[in-house]
């Protein structure tokens, strides 16, 4: 055989086995949805994977009062990106997304309840950071937070551009804390900075014009212009990125890994139905289209 002729063939093979290898993979997205009993048996003796298979159902912790992550609907029904993540567990691991116990807890008991092994997993828009990475394992991100600078209609100053050409005369709202000042200096070096006790103070300043602009996270941001675009105003810059990822007990790689599975099949893969239809109702953006190629993650 020529040298020609074998790369013919070899380019031949190659590109069926491609064929093959999308439509076997499509064919069993349709028909062959692996079991749990198959999962089962795939999974560590001691791994919570075969705990949560053989119990049929995930616990999940998580809040029930901080819009769009987790809160309740006008039916008194858990919603939110966190609650939507969740779900994306439960139609993996039983092709059925309602297969979930929501724990409704304090962020304070999020480790707790994780190292006790009250829960499963905590999905409550919870920060990564090294110093808690030292107590629970995080999944891989599925938001990037960060500060961003929310305006009014009414608001002298609306957008970036004008909140910074205005300079000392900005006066911008921000939740209590010892690193307020610096955080809002971050993005509005000469800004006058109010600190207030609450979230809802922030945003009331604002509201009636004591403050030009609050300091909030971006999904706060885009949840609030979504659902009251004629009195709120993203000026359209964003900073101090944050991963939100995730927590699940120590020691456990099968479980672990089966959760990043999950999630970047959701996120990336060919199941973007939930995260999207998610990401859309409580950002109000589409996420943008998944392309074969290099991995995007």
């Amino acid at each position: 055989m020529s040298g020609s002729q074998g790369r013919r063939d070899i380019l031949k093979l190659s590109g069926l086995g491609i064929a093959a290898g999308v439509m076997s993979s499509i064919g069993a997205g349709i028909g062959n949805v692996l079991t749990p009993e198959q999962a089962y048996a795939q999974s560590q003796p001691a791994s919570l994977l075969r705990t949560v298979l053989d119990r049929k159902k995930l616990i999940v912790g998580t809040g029930s009062t901080n819009a769009p992550w987790h809160f309740e609907n006008e039916k008194g029904q858990l919603t939110g990106m966190d609650i939507a993540m969740a779900r994306i567990l439960a139609k993996g691991l039983f092709d059925d997304a309602d297969k979930v116990e929501f724990v409704k807890q304090d962020p304070a008991a999020r480790v707790p309840n994780i190292t006790t092994g009250k829960v499963d997993i905590v999905i409550q828009f919870m920060t990564i950071s090294p110093a808690r990475a030292q107590l629970v394992a995080f999944t891989r991100p599925y938001y990037v937070e960060g500060a961003a600078l929310l305006t009014s209609p009414k608001s002298k100053y609306k957008t970036f551009k004008q909140l910074t050409a205005a300079g000392k005369s900005v006066k911008a709202s921000v939740l209590q804390n010892v690193d307020a000042d610096k955080l809002v200096h971050q993005g509005l070096p000469q800004a006058q900075v109010m600190q207030l006790d609450t979230q809802a103070n922030v945003i009331q300043a604002l509201d009636s014009g004591r403050a030009d602009a609050a300091v909030v996270d971006l999904s706060t941001v885009r949840w609030m212009v979504k659902r009251s675009p004629n009195a709120y105003v993203d000026a359209g810059f964003s900073y101090y990125p944050m991963l939100y990822g995730a927590a699940v007990r120590q020691g456990d790689p099968d479980w672990l890994n089966w959760v990043n599975t999950c999630f970047n099949v959701a996120m990336f893969g060919h199941q973007t139905e939930i995260y999207d239809q998610a990401f859309e109702e409580f950002f109000a953006q589409k996420p943008p289209a998944r392309k074969p190629g290099f991995p995007p993650f």
